[in-house]
């Protein structure tokens, strides 16, 4: 006997998805038994049904990715997303902070100014260091 009619009517009363429902098995002639809403009520109380645990989406393969970029794996032209501008951006605005940050530790510029550039650099003020450089030097902004 099929009990696809009770499994909907469970699905229905706990308010989950028929693949959800789980029936014991021993007691199978009370749930074939069951044929109205009350019945289910019933079933449920006693136990007899169930709902199943949600299964939610696996992190174990994005896990292991993270790991692999961690190494510098996965990184390569076929993962890369956007145009080639962004990845020249990226090499771009590394150096340049790289070379601002260089600055602050040496004490060459104040924190405020290396904030002030950081943000200039960020909106793209200048193209390269050496841009950056000249700006530094025509604006009289390292004290020595």
């Amino acid at each position: 006997m099929s009990l696809s009619n009770q499994r909907r009517l469970a699905a229905e009363v706990l308010g989950i998805g028929e693949t959800r429902v789980w029936i014991d098995p021993t007691r199978f002639e009370d749930v074939v038994a069951a044929i109205t809403r009350e019945d289910i009520r019933n079933l449920i109380k006693e136990g007899v049904i169930r709902a199943r645990p949600e299964r939610g989406v696996s992190r174990g393969r994005c896990r292991i990715a993270r790991l692999q970029k961690k190494k510098g794996l996965r990184k390569g032209p076929g993962s890369r997303k956007g145009t080639v501008e962004g990845d020249e951006w990226e090499f771009r605005i590394r150096s340049m902070r790289a070379f601002l940050r260089l600055l602050k530790k040496r004490k060459i510029i104040t924190p405020g100014i290396y904030r002030e550039l950081y943000l200039k650099a960020k909106g793209g003020a200048f193209h390269n260091k050496r841009q950056l450089k000249t700006y530094i030097e025509e604006h009289g902004l390292a004290r020595r």
